[in-house]
């Protein structure tokens, strides 16, 4: 997929741990969480993994950011316990999560400086999921919503989403690129609606957005960091 760079395609792109961190912040929280919680017969993996069942099941019917969070760690506290939470352990939850309201937008390197010279190229676009009010929070604080020419704040990104984009837009899926962290939300929707992809791994990606990609689709560009877009777009 290397070589000429692209001209006058359209380019979409993801938010949280795509352009700026955001799960890290939720992964602190989660450790300190695990800390706090102690069980008698279960350790930190047990419990985790009861954790992001209750995550998964709480994002198909709430949606996602830090109130849902806020509400797993409660749920996951109750069904350790078998009881429901004092005020005082429901306060002592949400003071471990303080840091996620306190959290100051932090640009991935490279992102401004980046998506600078693309929009001279480029149909730039932004697609986000989540809590509306959070979402446009850190949208507004970043400091990068004039660089595109619509963005988007959706309760999920899946097939559905990607295909609406287009029409929304009037652009063909076949030169659009969805640029992302997430297997799950980013790259295989995006494919599944026809466009192409550009995966930019994360380390700090949410457990629950993880998925296998073929690192044999030929329109699924695999990246180091995000400032590689400018060797191709």
């Amino acid at each position: 997929m290397a070589g000429a760079r692209r001209r006058g395609e359209v380019l979409i792109f993801d938010a949280d741990d795509t352009l700026w961190e955001n799960n890290v912040v939720f992964e602190r929280v989660i450790e300190d969480f695990l800390t706090w919680v102690e069980h008698p017969t279960l350790d930190r993996a047990e419990i985790r993994t009861i954790l992001d069942d209750i995550e998964r099941a709480n994002a198909i019917v709430h949606g996602y950011g830090s109130r849902v969070f806020l509400r797993s760690l409660g749920e996951c506290f109750e069904r350790l316990q078998e009881r429901p939470a004092t005020a005082a352990e429901r306060r002592g939850i949400e003071e471990l999560a303080v840091a996620l309201a306190e959290h100051q937008v932090e640009l991935m390197p490279g992102v401004a400086e980046a998506l600078g010279e693309l929009v001279g190229r480029h149909d730039l676009f932004l697609l986000t999921k989540g809590d509306r009010k959070e979402q446009q929070r850190k949208l507004d604080a970043s400091g990068l919503l004039h660089h595109f020419r619509a963005a988007h704040i959706v309760p999920e990104k899946d097939v559905t989403t990607y295909r609406w984009l287009a029409n929304e837009h009037d652009f063909e899926p076949s030169r659009a690129w969805m640029v992302g962290n997430s297997p799950k939300s980013d790259i295989l929707p995006a494919r599944a609606a026809g466009m192409n992809a550009v995966y930019v791994p994360n380390e700090n990606t949410w457990v629950l957005e993880h998925d296998a990609l073929d690192r044999n689709d030929p329109a699924v560009l695999h990246l180091a960091a995000f400032p590689d877009l400018l060797h191709h777009f």
